[in-house]
């Protein structure tokens, strides 16, 4: 998400060990005035979160955008279900993908684009407890080999 324009608000890490990201999506996120105040604050939780498809509507659910604390009566219920926004086609094509290959969407990440508020969606496969080992081995010998690469440049 290196684009211009943008800024990470919160990534959701758990996904990445979770899953296999097969493909991103970039959708909006419909909010209240008091959850965008919360989100600019930072508090938001993605962790648990998934997205579904229902009656040809994309949404959210699971996400944790903490109360306000000036919002007092304008406060929403921090784990509600928020609709995201996409074309119509981009939506049908998840939920067929979604359906026929047994695939789970799950939002990676949510971040600004300029003023607005996006949410990165992945179409993911699970991943199983020996993939999980195999990911974590590649990164801990990629970690082991950036070291030693680090320690003999210096010599």
């Amino acid at each position: 998400m290196d684009r211009k324009g943008t800024k990470q608000i919160a990534k959701n890490s758990k996904a990445f060990h979770d899953y296999f990201v097969e493909e991103a999506f970039e959708a909006g996120v419909v909010l209240s005035g008091t959850e965008v105040k919360s989100i600019r604050q930072g508090a938001v939780n993605l962790k648990d979160s998934f997205c579904q498809v229902k009656d040809g509507e994309l949404w959210l659910y699971g996400v944790h955008i903490s109360p306000y604390e000036k919002g007092n009566i304008f406060n929403k219920d921090p784990r509600r279900t928020r609709k995201l926004l996409m074309h119509r086609r981009e939506i049908l094509r998840l939920q067929s993908a979604a359906q026929r290959d047994g695939l789970t969407l799950v939002p990676l990440s949510l971040y600004w684009k300029d003023a607005k508020v996006k949410v990165e969606v992945g179409l993911c496969k699970g991943k199983k407890l020996y993939d999980k080992r195999a990911t974590a081995a590649e990164r801990d010998s990629k970690r082991a080999i950036d070291r030693a690469m680090k320690d003999r440049g210096r010599y």
